[in-house]
């Protein structure tokens, strides 16, 4: 079980339980199966290289990053861009871009312990990717803690945002392959921020949303934190498949849909 989410000091009433299986009866060639299926129905770069190239792109100042595992995914970041990574245990294999600072620790406990505006040492980030606990309720703790370090200028990424089948984006984790039921954060969203901008990249292996028009001052998703885990935990994988109208747009995964798609995201912001 997490901590508590923490809103300027005050906790809300939801607490974050994770259950994991035994990694040790995770199925080995089902990973290779799934694989297989994600490439099949998101082929093309992974999103490591979409990542790569929204930092080409945007070149940003700063960049945040919740989840960042072996380093990989922050390795993308550009030499001259200042870097934070926050992850309850890192496990860091090989450098990272040089002018970056590694918090081992949950991103609740960032949050409440620091101010990231005096971490990053200007008041806003310019880029930031979340993919840590891969729970709804904690992928939009982290969202409504970044926006308000975010300028109309910012973009955030949430991975996970295109599931392969229901076992992978249940709960519970069974499987290597898992990318838990963090899609539902870009359908509530789309849903109940209207003034956001959204676009899922078609990348493998479950996508990636870039969200724009970010404001730092909204309270819509504070004030309404417990209704909305209320509402969109009790989804499952059949609510994805008969709600695909109601997710964010989608483009493919090439260089230039995504240069086209973080060019209108930025466009009158």
């Amino acid at each position: 079980m997490l901590g508590w989410g923490f809103f300027d000091g005050a906790a809300s009433s939801v607490d974050i339980v994770i259950t994991v299986a035994d990694p040790s009866t995770y199925d080995d060639a089902l990973r290779e199966i799934h694989l297989a299926q994600a490439s099949s129905a998101l082929p093309g770069p992974d999103y490591y290289t979409v990542l790569s190239w929204v930092h080409q792109i945007m070149r940003p100042a700063t960049y945040v990053e919740i989840g960042i595992r072996h380093g990989d995914s922050l390795r993308a970041a550009l030499p001259e861009t200042k870097c934070v990574g926050i992850d309850p245990e890192p496990t860091v294999e090989g450098p990272l871009p040089p002018d970056t600072r590694v918090f081992a620790m949950t991103s609740d406990i960032f949050f409440q312990s620091y101010d990231l505006a005096e971490v990053l040492g200007v008041k806003n980030f310019s880029l930031a990717f979340v993919d840590g606990l891969h729970l709804f309720e904690q992928a939009l703790l982290d969202f409504i803690h970044l926006e308000r370090f975010a300028a109309r200028q910012s973009i955030i990424m949430i991975h996970d945002s295109l599931p392969l089948d229901r076992t992978t984006s249940d709960r519970v984790r069974t499987t290597h392959f898992y990318s838990g039921d963090v899609w539902k954060l870009a359908l509530c969203l789309k849903a109940r921020r209207k003034d956001l901008r959204l676009t899922t990249i078609r990348t493998g292996p479950t996508g990636l949303c870039l969200i724009s028009r970010l404001d730092p001052d909204s309270d819509v998703l504070v004030r309404s934190f417990d209704e909305l885990v209320a509402e969109y935990v009790a989804l499952d994988f059949r609510d994805y498949q008969s709600r695909s109208q109601q997710m964010p747009d989608t483009v493919e995964n090439s260089f230039a849909a995504v240069q086209s798609c973080t060019a209108g995201l930025l466009h009158d912001t």
